[in-house]
């Protein structure tokens, strides 16, 4: 894959924007990548970890000269949304380590993370109205949900970045760090901090949390049936009890 740096672990997979002559612009080709990924992804389950490199951009937005030259059966085919929608459905939780710009369609891609880690360089801003278009790959939905309607639509209406200090006082990212070398030490150790979890129970966690609130609470009571008949709660409960006994 030459648009993606892609780091094979036992419990996460570590992907790396690698585009730096483009600033990570994402393009057909890196969206049939990204694809890729989430088949992987999809038949053996793991964490992912999603940057952008040590070039200090997560990703400029979408290929410009692509986007020019698409016509409506191309916004039609929902190229990028495609995409993002598949990172967001990933049976484990996904997060993404922001460092530098973040806009447009890398805006979206984050949004499309459950979780966002970024530096307090990063900036995030959607200038899709000020190129006649409109935020398609996500962020019209996804962003209401992170930071209120309202906000949103400021974002969205008026393409306006927002740096990292603000991204994270309106819950648009979970942490900062201060310096790019800590990003990536900070954005595992988020991953550690969810790989310490039963995997059976982060996966239906994050499946109760994104199913649409008609589908609460039988889903939750399903979901927790099949937990409590698993093993590996009887085995980390067992353990939990032996450690609270006095010695």
């Amino acid at each position: 894959m030459s648009g993606l740096r892609i780091e094979d672990l036992p419990d996460r997979l570590v992907v790396t924007l690698d585009r730096p002559e483009k600033r990570n612009a994402i393009d057909a080709d890196l969206i049939g990548e990204l694809h890729a990924v989430c088949a992987e992804l999809e038949t053996r389950p793991r964490l992912l970890l999603l940057t952008g490199g040590a070039e200090g951009v997560f990703a400029g937005g979408a290929d410009i000269g692509q986007l020019r030259d698409r016509g409506r059966l191309d916004a039609l085919a929902a190229i990028n949304q495609a995409a993002f929608a598949r990172i967001r459905a990933l049976p484990m939780p996904s997060v993404a380590a922001v460092d530098g710009p973040a806009l447009g369609g890398g805006a979206e891609l984050a949004y499309a993370c459950d979780l966002r880690v970024c530096t307090a360089r990063a900036v995030f801003g959607q200038p899709e109205v000020r190129l006649g278009i409109l935020a398609g790959a996500g962020a019209t939905h996804r962003l209401p949900t992170l930071v209120g309607e309202a906000r949103a639509k400021e974002l969205l209406f008026t393409g306006r970045r927002v740096d990292a200090e603000e991204a994270l006082r309106i819950g648009l990212v979970n942490r900062m760090v201060a310096a790019p070398a800590q990003l990536l030490s900070a954005a595992h150790e988020l991953i550690d901090e969810m790989a310490k979890a039963s995997a059976l129970a982060l996966r239906l966690t994050k499946l109760a949390v994104d199913a649409p609130p008609a589908a609460h609470p039988q889903l939750d009571l399903v979901s927790q049936a099949v937990l409590f008949e698993d093993e590996e709660k009887r085995r980390r409960m067992t353990e939990f009890l032996d450690r609270s006994r006095p010695r």
